[in-house]
């Protein structure tokens, strides 16, 4: 049986006892720490339908994203919701749907949001989209989406309903910054006609910044930053600038890379990972003209969501990356040294983590996938 088959297989059967089994196997992994040794406190405080994405506002009200099409504007101190209307139809199924939420770096003096989803196209296809809005909120919490405006979208829109990506981030460059998915279609990630398979960089308006490594060829090929990526679900820019974005390997090989600009990470051209049909891709090591990833993962963790944290209630952790596990249904905490960067350790939460976020006083707080998934925020124990 092909490489990584064998351990794939098994942890679809068994998933959380195949991911300890394994990194305790291993001299050099990080420990696997159950509930009792947390060091943390993990409080419910809320339940949403197929939460994808949050974020808080200057307020600090947490904007949730729920993946049938609903946004909701949640108050963390009352635990009152309401709804925020104004979005379109979002295309539900599989992968797609209402994927993440981003306030505006200026949102207290422009009020201007972003939301990515999936929308249908002509012939059954479909593909991500990022809009602008403005935000009004009522007094009551409701609120509604002003001035809605698509300001990108992926390029072609294809069959299938996986592999969107489209999670964003604003840059210390005031730059917007999304990542677009290759649609499970391999290939487009290595094409400069689309921009599937890569990570785009914009203006806030979605215009395309001039100096962008691929400016000069115009269209499409000039919103991108760095190419060949596969399904890259989580981005976050360290204290120093640097970005990081993590990504769904195939039967195998997850990633964490360090972002440079222009640069080719290979994929589907070579992975640490294989096909699932058993056909072998060439590990990162035999081209390195490609960008080699940070960290891999075999067996996977399917990262999902991902912050830096900079904040004071866990002054241990301050520079340390959280990545959400959804087949691991785990929290992998992620040290970084300079360019490098190594699994810390991984705290067993029993359940799918769909999102990480930092709160305003510097708790963490992550969002668990699926049906009635709770929100959890974690605060030192003791």
């Amino acid at each position: 049986m092909p490489r990584h088959l064998l351990l794939t297989l098994a942890l679809a059967a068994t998933p959380a006892l195949f991911t300890t089994a394994c990194v305790a196997a291993s001299p050099d992994a990080a420990p696997v720490l159950q509930k009792a040794q947390w060091p943390f406190t993990a409080t419910e405080v809320a339940k949403f339908d197929q939460p994808w994405a949050m974020a808080f506002l200057p307020d600090g009200s947490l904007l949730v994203t729920e993946k049938e099409g609903t946004l909701q504007h949640f108050n963390v101190q009352t635990g009152k919701r309401a709804e925020i209307t104004g979005l379109p139809k979002v295309a539900y199924g599989g992968q797609g749907g209402l994927g993440d939420v981003l306030p505006h770096p200026d949102f207290a003096k422009n009020g201007f949001v972003y939301v990515s989803y999936a929308e249908e196209g002509e012939n059954d296809t479909r593909g991500a989209a990022v809009a602008r809005a403005k935000l009004v909120l009522a007094a009551d919490g409701s609120g509604t989406l002003q001035d809605f405006k698509v300001i990108w979208r992926q390029t072609p829109k294809v069959s299938g309903k996986g592999h969107y990506g489209h999670r964003l981030a604003f840059g210390p460059d005031g730059k917007l910054w999304i990542t677009s998915s290759e649609r499970q279609k391999f290939d487009p990630a290595q094409d400069m006609s689309g921009n599937l398979g890569k990570i785009v960089r914009l203006n806030d308006d979605g215009t395309v910044p001039g100096d962008n490594p691929f400016a000069s060829q115009g269209g499409v090929a000039a919103q991108a930053w760095s190419i060949g990526h596969r399904n890259a679900l989580g981005i976050a820019f360290d204290a120093k600038g640097k970005l990081w974005v993590h990504e769904m390997g195939p039967a195998g090989g997850d990633e964490l890379n360090l972002i440079v600009r222009g640069k080719n990470y290979g994929y589907p051209i070579v992975s640490n990972g294989n096909h699932y049909d058993g056909r072998e891709i060439p590990d990162h090591s035999t081209r390195p003209e490609f960008e080699a990833p940070k960290i891999t993962w075999t067996p996977v963790i399917s990262p999902a969501g991902f912050i830096i944290y900079n904040g004071s209630q866990f002054p241990q952790w301050k520079g340390s990356g959280f990545i959400g596990g959804l087949s691991s249904t785990s929290l992998v905490r992620v040290a970084f040294d300079g360019d490098n960067a190594k699994e810390a350790e991984r705290f067993a939460m029993g359940e799918r983590i769909r999102e990480v976020e930092q709160g305003p006083d510097g708790a963490i707080w992550i969002l668990e996938d699926g049906s009635n998934g709770r929100l959890l925020k974690l605060t030192p124990k003791g």
